[in-house]
């Protein structure tokens, strides 16, 4: 038995990140290329573009927060190992303020409730779908967003313990750790294993 070799496509190295880039078409062309790792490469690859901007990096994130400051999440993001396994699809995030903004320009894809809260999701360019719940809205499907703009109004139950917004991502169907998109994903840094030999 060979192993499985993988074809990228080619495409020139991106010396820096910007928010107005095709980022989301980047991803989704190496994943259509390499299914078997699809969910591994995308996400790898969102990452390591995201973080290439740096913190000197004067762009500003790609989406807006679809809450006020301070940002405190109470539960983070955690993939599932499987479409249907456990995991986190999103991001808890603690808020005093009942007013939930789009994140970033798009077209309401749903709002309504579902099994028993209510949801709203929005469509937005590259593929990507953002989802907030527990929201209630006056808007429907079809109606244009615009980033900062108030879309619904966030109601008590999805946290025990205090208001809290839940925040999911999607990019062509895969869910994805919102951080990426809102700034929210500190540099990595690597660490020796061992200590060096004298």
């Amino acid at each position: 038995m060979q192993p499985k070799s993988y074809h990228f496509p080619q495409w020139m190295p991106l010396p820096h990140f910007s928010p107005d880039s095709h980022l989301p078409r980047i991803v989704a062309a190496i994943a259509r290329h390499t299914p078997s790792m699809k969910r591994v490469l995308a996400s790898a690859l969102l990452v390591v573009l995201v973080l290439s901007a740096g913190p000197a990096s004067a762009d500003p994130p790609r989406w807006a927060w679809p809450t006020p400051a301070p940002h405190a999440l109470v539960r983070q993001y955690l993939a599932p190992a499987t479409p249907y396994g456990p995991g986190h699809r999103g991001i808890d995030i603690a808020t005093d303020s009942v007013e939930v903004t789009a994140p970033a320009d798009g077209v309401v894809h749903f709002a309504g409730v579902v099994v028993d809260r209510p949801v709203l999701s929005v469509r937005h360019l590259g593929g990507l779908l953002s989802s907030f719940e527990p929201v209630s809205t006056v808007l429907v499907e079809g109606d244009a967003v615009e980033r900062g703009q108030v879309v619904g109004t966030l109601e008590r139950g999805h946290c025990p313990q205090q208001l809290c917004l839940h925040f999911g991502v999607r990019l062509d169907g895969e869910y994805v750790n919102p951080l990426l998109l809102l700034g929210g994903v500190p540099r990595s840094v690597l660490l020796p294993t061992r200590a060096p030999e004298l």
